[in-house]
């Protein structure tokens, strides 16, 4: 398993984690670091991940809902809901990482830890978000 692809399964891991124990971010990272060592590049980019989510949070989720038809943030089950936090905010804001890197590194997380219908399901979601933001991340000649 690659450095990074670790790196976005650790961090969806404390995401969940911080849904039970909201507001205890840095107490959450200290504690998972002690019991998930993992190599400083992996866990430098899962924080990153998981950081930036985390501030980013409204927009993320007001961006889920707008794209997500006919489902509510809190109708999409939580490892779903994370996994899309979690690419969203790659498509938003780490342009570092292609759009279909974030989105296939998504798709996978989902039928990892998802339902069997959870990779078609978070594939569609951000399929329309990418194309939601396409407009908004052109810049003028």
């Amino acid at each position: 398993m690659g450095k990074r692809r670790k790196g976005r399964e650790l961090a969806l891991m404390i995401l969940y984690e911080l849904e039970f124990r909201s507001g205890e971010t840095e107490r959450v990272l200290k504690e998972f670091w002690q019991d998930h060592p993992a190599l400083p590049e992996v866990q430098a980019f899962a924080d990153s991940l998981v950081r930036g989510t985390l501030e980013h949070g409204a927009e993320i989720d007001r961006l889920i809902v707008v794209n997500a038809a006919h489902w509510s943030l809190a109708r999409i089950a939580l490892v779903e809901r994370n996994i899309l936090r979690l690419a969203a905010y790659e498509l938003l804001h780490r342009h570092d990482i292609p759009e279909k890197v974030a989105i296939n590194e998504a798709i996978e997380l989902a039928k990892l830890y998802g339902s069997q219908e959870s990779g078609a399901f978070v594939n569609g979601i951000l399929d329309q978000i990418r194309l939601h933001l396409q407009p908004h991340q052109q810049a003028p000649a």
